[in-house]
């Protein structure tokens, strides 16, 4: 749990960087394909998938519209591992519930996308600090909600 809240930390200065210059680059093309991850993300949520793939889509698209190849560089060689439902089952474990959960995460890559599609550059920023910051509060919310469980078989009065 740790190394997850660990890279998180690492994803909120690189990526609150990254949406910035995104905002101030991108091209209609990066937008698409911003776009076109915002809707994988969406038909994944229906169809019962931790949408992992698409929450990554996404983000390596805003490094991609940076126009600095070492943004997506960087993304490519963490790879999935930053989304933390690659390593910790947040989805399901959190006290929302999936479906709100991931539409949350959802809501949030959307006004990422709309604040950089706007060319506004410290709004994107913030709705990456916001996003990735909310990511690390809810693992850490889930986190605690499942150490505060007793164990299997037992009840709290036990």
């Amino acid at each position: 749990m740790a190394d997850v809240i660990s890279v998180l930390e690492l994803r909120i200065s690189l990526e609150t960087e990254a949406a910035g210059l995104a905002a101030q680059r991108r091209t209609p093309e990066n937008l698409m394909a911003m776009e076109s991850a915002l809707r994988a993300f969406h038909d994944s949520i229906s169809q019962d998938s931790d949408a992992v793939p698409p929450d990554f889509q996404f983000h390596m698209e805003v490094a991609r519209a940076t126009g600095n190849r070492h943004f997506a560089d960087l993304m490519t060689y963490l790879g999935t591992m930053i989304i933390p439902r690659t390593r910790v089952n947040t989805a399901h474990s959190a006290p929302e519930g999936r479906l709100n959960y991931l539409q949350r995460v959802h809501s949030e890559h959307e006004s990422i996308y709309n604040a950089i599609r706007d060319q506004d550059t410290e709004a994107p920023r913030a709705a990456m600090r916001t996003h990735l910051s909310n990511s690390r509060e809810r693992l850490r919310r889930g986190n605690n909600a499942h150490t505060m469980q007793p164990p299997e078989g037992r009840t709290a009065q036990d």
